[in-house]
Order: structure tokens, then sequence, then C-alpha cells
């Protein structure tokens, strides 16, 4: 699976996510040249690609641009006039520049490398499924009231969900939207808690809302199942429990159908705008954007890149959608001088490049508003694949580590869910971390229903426990050598952010 990869948005201090959203298309386009006519038509001589073509959302103007796709050899897939972003597929290899050149175009660029198909996420490591041995030794551990397997699930205990749900188990009125590979809503510990109406898959940029769409596409498509268990598993006697297990979850698939999993842009651009259109109050990322690890903005193409899916994630925001993010499983500084992208891109062949994480952003993790997650294990210390940076990180949750070992039937240090078919699994990641966050966030939207998303990511950070930076150099995985530098003090640092979310201080 491609995309069992790093999520993170940089530290970018905030001033300078403000000048990327002023500097991309919320201004007046940059471009001046009169619109092409259709003698400027290019032969479709190369391969078939799929574009982002960004513009203002004056009607005329957007009517205008779509004249000039045609012109340059391009056809419209769909139009989100509402933020100005339309969806082209072109075989003119040409294409971008002569868009470009177009009056009222504000940016455009291909948004993959490789020719379209017919039709990433951030979990480290091959899913562990849990076997009858461990279902079985979990279910005698059991406590009275408490679910089948929940003995296994240290993650619950540890920010006070299980408590938190006596008290307040979340809204039927907030749903929670799973950005993902899709979701098994069949699952009896989904089902209870699935909003099909919030649903739909999104591959290809065109929402397609026929019943059962958002499924996964196979059972190797597990990880949007896995996360949607974290979220919103039911309190129902059947397997797990859900961080908030009351409110509802919902599933839009944006991952290809195929083995690679990738999650392009024009796919993603529709998540956003489904899930803001159909009341989601947040909304989980669980991955980066393909087919750039890091999108520069000295690139045409990765430059529009950003410009789409950050007016779809802003367009979400003013409709009242939180969206959490996960920092990536790279154990990375984000708040560093320069980073290693040996994967992008990563639909073609992948080339190594060095970028300053400042410059080039990883999206939608580092998008303005977006709440990002880093990961912890049982023992509240950062996990060793996770991703950090000082200013980078607005809260922490677990998201499992092999080596932080709990005190739980099958001593499984990762994070136990469920899986497509019925199944129950362990996997670890900020894929896992996230979910958590997006529980917990939905537990205050419950609670605090007039709660804007500003507010919300101030009211996580609030209810947030930081154990500070740790006082011995860390050393993640125990081969006695320094992983990662903790920077920062008591209150904020670059391993948690603002703290790990506290379920139980979120409904109290």
């Amino acid at each position: 699976m491609a995309h069992l990869r790093s999520r993170h948005r940089l530290a970018l201090a905030v001033p300078v996510v403000l000048s990327l959203t002023a500097s991309l298309g919320f201004l007046p386009g940059v471009a001046s040249a009169t619109p092409l006519s259709t003698s400027a038509a290019t032969t479709a001589d190369g391969p078939n690609l799929s574009y982002v073509v960004n513009t203002t959302t004056d009607h005329r103007t957007i009517e205008s641009v779509k004249r000039a796709i045609g012109a340059a050899g391009g056809s419209v897939v769909i139009a989100y006039e509402q933020i100005g972003v339309i969806v082209v597929h072109s075989a003119n290899p040409d294409f971008g520049r002569q868009i470009r050149t177009v009056r009222g175009v504000q940016s455009a660029g291909a948004t993959r490398t490789s020719p379209l198909k017919a039709a990433g996420t951030t979990d480290e490591g091959a899913a562990q499924m849990l076997s009858a041995a461990e279902a079985a030794k979990a279910a005698k551990s059991a406590d009275a009231g408490q679910e089948p397997l929940e003995a296994d699930q240290w993650d619950l205990r540890a920010i006070g969900a299980d408590k938190a749900a006596k008290i307040n188990p979340g809204s039927k009125k907030v749903t929670v939207a799973v950005i993902d590979v899709g979701v098994d809503d069949t699952h009896p510990d989904i089902a209870p808690n699935f909003s099909a109406s919030q649903s739909a898959n999104c591959v290809g940029g065109k929402p397609d809302t026929t019943y059962g769409s958002w499924r996964p596409a196979d059972a190797d498509h597990y990880h949007g199942t896995h996360v949607a268990g974290e979220i919103a598993a039911a309190r129902n006697g059947v397997g797990v429990a859900g961080v908030a297990p009351g409110v509802k979850v919902s599933g839009i698939t944006v991952a290809e159908p195929d083995s690679t999993q990738l999650f392009f842009p024009e796919s993603v651009v529709c998540a956003f705008v489904f899930a803001a259109d159909h009341g989601v109050e947040i909304t989980n990322n669980s991955y980066y954007v393909d087919p750039w690890l890091y999108n520069c903005l000295d690139d045409p193409d990765q430059k529009a890149i950003v410009d789409a899916v950050n007016r779809a994630q802003l367009y979400a925001q003013r409709k009242g959608t939180l969206n959490v993010a996960a920092a990536g499983n790279s154990n990375d500084d984000l708040d560093s001088d320069a980073l290693t992208d040996a994967s992008s891109p990563d639909d073609s062949t992948a080339t190594t490049r060095t970028v300053d994480p400042h410059k080039c952003f990883d999206i939608p993790t580092q998008l303005p508003g977006v709440v990002t997650v880093s990961s912890t294990g049982v023992k509240g210390a950062k996990s060793y694949f996770s991703s950090y940076g000082d200013g980078v990180i607005d809260v922490a949750a677990p998201g499992g580590d092999r080596y932080q070992i709990p005190d739980t039937p099958s001593q499984n240090g990762r994070i136990l869910s469920t899986m497509p078919n019925n199944q129950y699994a362990y996997l670890q990641g900020t894929s896992m971390a996230t979910p958590h966050v997006a529980g917990v966030a939905a537990l205050l939207k419950s609670k605090y229903p007039w709660a804007t998303p500003a507010q919300l990511q101030l009211l996580l950070k609030v209810q947030a426990d930081n154990p500070g930076c740790p006082a011995e150099p860390y050393d993640g995985n125990g081969d006695g050598v320094v992983d990662a530098t903790c920077v920062g003090g008591k209150h904020v640092n670059g391993f948690y952010g603002a703290g790990i979310v506290n379920a139980l201080r979120a409904v109290k």
C-alpha cells in the first residue's frame, strides 16, 4: 500500500501560512493574457492527465475559463464554482502552460505525473489481525460494562474516553467524516453510528453518492474502517468502543481503488467540499495528498495543488467544519531548515530532493486552520515514528508504539480497532492518533454545538495534558541513539504541542 506514510503540517509560523493563503489565488488573478481562441487548441498527443484550474468564483469568469479549457484541449470533469476550482482532463502535453496564460486563471497544474488509470495513509507497518485466542483472552478480562475487546484498548483509558462515555458519549447531531480509502459501514461496530447521507465516493473529483459507493474496494483497503472504529465504534456489546461512541461517522472515499491507494488532489478537493455542503462538523485526514509529499510553490503544478486543496479546506472551515490531520511517521523535525524527500512523485519515478518545509508544504496537514496531531504510546511518550516540531504540532494523542508495552491481555502497544468483513486488528501510526483527536473534538462539539472550528481547536488545546519535554535524551526505539530533540516548555513543545487530548475533561 503506497499511502501508509507521513502526515505533517509545518510549524510554519502562522504568518507563513497566512501569506500562503494570500498568495494562492485569493487575490486578483496573476495572469493577464487574453483567453485562448479555439484555434489555439493542441492535438491530444500526450498522456491523459488530470489538472486543477483555479480561478475567481465569479460565474462569468468561470464560464470564460471553461471555454478556454476546451480550446486548449481539456474537458471539464466538474467545476466547484463556490471555491473557483475546476477539475480537468487533458491529453494536451502543453495544457498546463497554455491555460496558465488565460485571463482569470490564478493557478493551474497537473495533479499527477503519470497517465490517468481506470480509477497514502499514515499507519506504520502492516496490520496485526486479532487472533481468536487474543479475542477470547481480552473478553475474559473485560470488566462489567466494558465492550468485549475493551481490555485491550489501553488508548481509551489513556485519555479518559472510557469514563467520558458514561458522562456524555457524544451527540447524534455531530458527524465526523473519515476522508480515506473507504469505510465498511456493514461492520457491526460501525453500522449503528454510520451516516450514509453524508457519505460518498470522491475518486476522480466528482462525488458519487450511489448507496455503498463509500465502501472499501477490497479488504486491503482497511485503513478508513480502522479509523472510523477508533472514532465512533458503538458501545453495543460487540467488539471495541470508539472515543465518541454516540456521534455519527461517515465515509468519503478519496483513494484510488487499485493497489496504490493514492490520494490525488481533485479527490480531496471533492471530499472537503462534499463534507462542508453536507453538514459534517469534523473531518479526519490521515493521509497526505499525492503525488508530492511536499508541494513547493516555485513549481506551477505543485502550487496549483496547494491552491486547490487549500481553497476546499478553507471553504469547509467557513461552513463550520474542523479539519484534523496526522503529523506523519517519518520522525522528522518539521521545524527544521531542510528535509529530504525521496518519495516524490509517488505515481511515477521518484527522485531525491531537499526541501525547506517552511516553503514546501505537506497538504492538507500543513494548511491554515488544520489541527496537526502527533502520536504517543501507552507510556505517554512520543511514538518512535511520529514526526514533531516546535510550533508545528497542535496536540498529541495515542497512536500506538510497539516499543511501549501496555499491561493488557494481548500486551500489544498498537491501537485495536475495526477492520472490513467484521474483523479487528492492531495498527500504529499518526493515522491512529488523529481519530482520537477527531473523537475528542466531536465530544467538544456535542457539548458546545455553537463552537466554531477555531474555537474547537482552542478547546482541544485547553483540555489537553502536556507532559513537557522528556528529561532524558529521547531514544524512541531503545537502541542507545538519540532519535529526536524536543524543543519548548511545559505548556507548548515540539513533541506534544499543547498536550495529549483528554476526553474526560472534554465532557466535564
